[in-house]
């Protein structure tokens, strides 16, 4: 499933054909994704204007003149494929190679001369239209935490968050009412970075008066790090993502522990070993010697 990174990939990849462009024609060719498509999905968007192209945490969000914002989320295989001029391409493609046309479901024929299709072989993608003034308290969107790269997100606000958890550190980290848009990868690559360990009780990053010990300022340093660097290169093809120049996202040859198990650890001076051990049944891949 895609992280933050891979989002904001295909985000800044539609921005330029969608943002300012009139939504010329919908093609809805079944009516559900994960879940049904909206009551007049294909009207409420045929006529409307892009306002802007925005990510919270996972999801992406297209604003409408109308006032509505298109919410839509990638699931396990979808992409969205970008075809101009004669020319294609498909920003933030990842994991899985795009499917067969069988499986493009949603097109959008823009005033920019953009087609932009949405393929989702496995269907746990999914689009919703909300009222704009409606989204922050959207069942999908309430709970939702603070962004890992806003000004607001910093180590007191972390440490607020953890000071009362008995779980792992891990753990806490993939919670998205803690921090928003995390996912396994990035988890694992930022604690390397803050050399903490993932089994560390998440409370301990907090002092008793909650508030935050250097390694939490060490973690939120690691957390925006590993993260501006991975958009940077466009995002981890752990298969075949793709930027919308049709590069591949290239992260995964900057992994420091995420799939290097058995290999050394790269922390200089510190000889230890690359380890995977299974929390919440999610692969963790740590270095026991230098995260404590």
């Amino acid at each position: 499933m895609p992280e933050l990174p891979e989002v904001e990939t295909v985000r800044r990849g539609l921005a330029p054909v969608m943002e300012g462009a009139r939504i010329i024609r919908v093609e809805a060719r079944r009516p559900d994704l994960r879940q049904p498509l909206p009551r007049d999905f294909v009207k409420r968007l045929e006529g409307q204007t892009v306002t802007g192209i925005g990510r919270r945490a996972k999801y992406l969000t297209a604003d409408l003149a109308s006032g509505d914002v298109l919410l839509m989320h990638l699931g396990m295989s979808g992409s969205f494929r970008v075809s101009h001029d004669d020319k294609k391409a498909t920003p933030g493609e990842f994991h899985h190679r795009r499917g067969a046309a069988a499986h493009d479901h949603v097109v959008f024929h823009m005033s920019s001369g953009a087609t932009v299709t949405f393929n989702d072989p496995r269907r746990f993608g999914l689009m919703l239209i909300v009222p704009r003034n409606e989204l922050a308290s959207h069942p999908l969107m309430r709970e939702v935490g603070p962004e890992p790269l806003g000004n607001a997100f910093d180590a007191s606000l972390l440490a607020t968050a953890c000071r009362d958890k008995k779980t792992s550190l891990k753990a806490a980290l993939l919670d998205q009412t803690v921090v928003a848009g995390l996912g396994n990868i990035y988890v694992c690559e930022a604690l390397h970075r803050a050399r903490l360990s993932p089994k560390r009780r998440a409370s301990t990053i907090a002092m008793r008066t909650g508030a935050p010990t250097a390694k939490a300022v060490a973690l939120v340093d690691a957390i925006k790090a590993v993260l501006n660097d991975a958009i940077k290169a466009g995002g981890s093809s752990l298969r075949d993502h793709r930027q919308t120049d049709g590069e591949l996202g290239y992260f995964q040859h900057h992994f420091r522990v995420y799939d290097r198990e058995g290999e050394p650890c790269v922390t200089p001076g510190c000889g230890g070993t690359v380890k995977r051990i299974v929390q919440n049944g999610r692969s963790t891949y740590f270095c026991a010697t230098c995260q404590r």
